[in-house]
């Protein structure tokens, strides 16, 4: 959650697909860190199947926004774009 909000925060679409795949390569780790844990008995397999499904799907989801900002051809806000996107900061 923290990479995809950092990635979105840099205003830009390049950006935020970056941070959107380090986001997907951690939801990969984590499923990984999840075997780990029902090798060692910490969690049981009903846990863990239902877990890796959430994952899965989560990385799904990851991986069809990363395509749609790639075909969009939106640049992002930092750019100037404003006609393409609906983003604006009070700040």
């Amino acid at each position: 959650m923290s990479n995809i909000a950092e990635g979105f925060e840099r205003g830009g679409n390049q950006e935020f697909v970056q941070f959107l795949y380090i986001a997907k390569g951690s939801c990969g780790e984590l499923r990984s860190q999840l075997y780990v844990a029902l090798d060692q008995a910490y969690i049981d397999h009903k846990v863990t199947d239902s877990l890796l499904i959430i994952l899965k799907r989560l990385s799904v989801m990851m991986k069809h926004l990363i395509d749609h900002l790639k075909r969009s051809g939106m640049r992002g806000p930092k750019y100037g774009d404003s006609s393409r996107s609906s983003y604006s900061e009070t700040s």
